[in-house]
């Protein structure tokens, strides 16, 4: 079965509630928009399913329930909790997990007005997340390692996303943190994909953060780019500030890894105008957005 022939619905969440975990099967279901690797469904009012779509392995899935438990403890913002396992089966041959429902709005469809406030808390969060990890924790494969590493995805971005005169300065962005010195420190965990649609706003601030499924022990540079990619212009320097564990080489890493993530959304924006899988037409201002902050810092 391919992942276009599985229509995840509210019936098919239920019955699979009812099979697996009956005592949650009558609490109200409905769909929760976005999402890309996993689909999420509401499940009464403090509950939500996440249900694996796109993913091709149960790899993300798994690692929230190994070591959410482990972290959630430990974080000053509310992070999903997984509750209840669901299993393959016959009627839905992947994995689904019941966690926690975070509170709050996407960022991707809201605002942050109170621009301080989001610094201090975003700085305060990964300070408590930025300790070192076990020797059992996953690694990235994909991301976590110095940015030169990521110098063919890069290119592929800065070549399709039209940059008009700003690209030289793009660019000199990223040689700049290519030619930064590595991580020294040991291996601290990493959320791995804080851009906006992962993270939630209530009274103008954050509020929670979501989606660990992207969660590894490496470089924290890749958490801290999100100082340009979330936060309001004119804030990145407070964060630092906050956080107060960067060294110059990390935060050159994290420019250009916030380069590398702005010209993502963008691209994920276009895709998103042209009809393609797995576009997010909403991302690409995000993107755009993000990009001028880099620049401007």
């Amino acid at each position: 079965m391919t992942d276009t022939e599985i229509e995840i619905t509210a019936d098919l969440v239920r019955d699979l509630l009812r099979d697996q975990h009956p005592d949650l099967a009558d609490l109200a279901i409905h769909e929760v928009p976005g999402g890309w690797g996993n689909q999420m469904w509401r499940l009464g009012d403090d509950l939500v399913v996440r249900m694996q779509r796109m993913d091709r392995t149960p790899e993300l899935q798994l690692k929230e329930r190994r070591w959410l438990p482990v972290l959630a403890p430990h974080l000053p913002l509310p992070v999903p909790a997984p509750v209840r396992s669901g299993e393959p089966s016959e009627r839905f041959p992947k994995h689904w997990t019941v966690m926690t429902w975070v509170p709050g709005d996407p960022l991707d469809h809201s605002t942050i007005s109170r621009g301080t406030h989001a610094a201090d808390t975003l700085a305060d969060f990964l300070r408590a997340l930025h300790v070192p990890a076990p020797a059992d924790a996953p690694i990235a494969t994909d991301r976590g390692t110095h940015p030169r590493d990521c110098t063919e995805g890069f290119q592929q971005f800065f070549e399709a996303v039209p940059l008009d005169d700003v690209a030289p300065d793009v660019q000199a962005i990223w040689d700049d943190a290519v030619a930064a010195p590595a991580w020294e420190g040991p291996p601290v965990w990493v959320h791995g994909d804080l851009h906006p649609a992962n993270v939630v706003v209530t009274d103008g601030t954050l509020s929670g953060i979501v989606d660990f499924g992207d969660l590894f022990a490496g470089d924290p540079a890749w958490d801290l780019a999100a100082a340009w990619v979330l936060l309001p212009e004119g804030m990145a320097a407070r964060f630092f500030d906050t956080y107060a564990r960067a060294d110059k080489a990390t935060i050159r890493r994290a420019r250009g890894l916030a380069a590398l993530k702005s010209l993502f959304l963008i691209l994920m924006g276009q895709n998103g105008d042209r009809g393609l899988p797995g576009g997010k037409p909403h991302w690409g201002p995000a993107g755009r957005a993000a990009l001028e902050r880099v620049l401007r810092d």
